[in-house]
């Protein structure tokens, strides 16, 4: 690993560190991500058994995705900028959003999810692997 990936929120109050690379970088176009964004879709790096070290205190909501699974979305309480997602089930999972990025040119998107329900004005990079929905695991 080169060196590590950092961000936070717009105000800065809440700020994490990852020395890891991230397992998958994935674009979502569901209708809970292009709510959540106010875009046409969400961007995410996610971890597994990554060192994660955070500071500040993240406000969070619990959201069930299509499986069942539940996802913890954190955000932060002063600017209100979305940053992170855990899993309650899923514990070694940590899924930062592509904006939060202090870097945000590392985030290359490499799968497209719930394509079947994106925006006509939503452009996603095409050479992205694309699924109608979540990919097959």
């Amino acid at each position: 690993m080169s060196h590590a990936y950092t961000g936070g929120c717009a105000c800065r109050a809440i700020r994490y560190e990852i020395t890891a690379e991230p397992i998958a970088s994935n674009d979502c176009q569901c209708r809970q991500c292009q709510r959540q964004s106010g875009t046409g879709h969400s961007s995410y790096l996610s971890f597994v058994g990554a060192p994660v070290t955070l500071e500040g205190k993240a406000s969070t909501w619990d959201v069930v995705g299509e499986g069942g699974t539940v996802k913890r979305c954190a955000f932060c309480p002063t600017c209100g900028s979305p940053v992170y997602l855990t899993f309650p089930d899923i514990p070694d999972l940590f899924i930062v959003r592509a904006g939060s990025l202090d870097e945000p040119a590392r985030y290359k998107p490499e799968r497209v999810f719930w394509h079947s329900v994106a925006q006509p004005c939503d452009h996603v990079s095409p050479e992205a692997t694309k699924f109608e929905k979540l990919p097959p695991r």
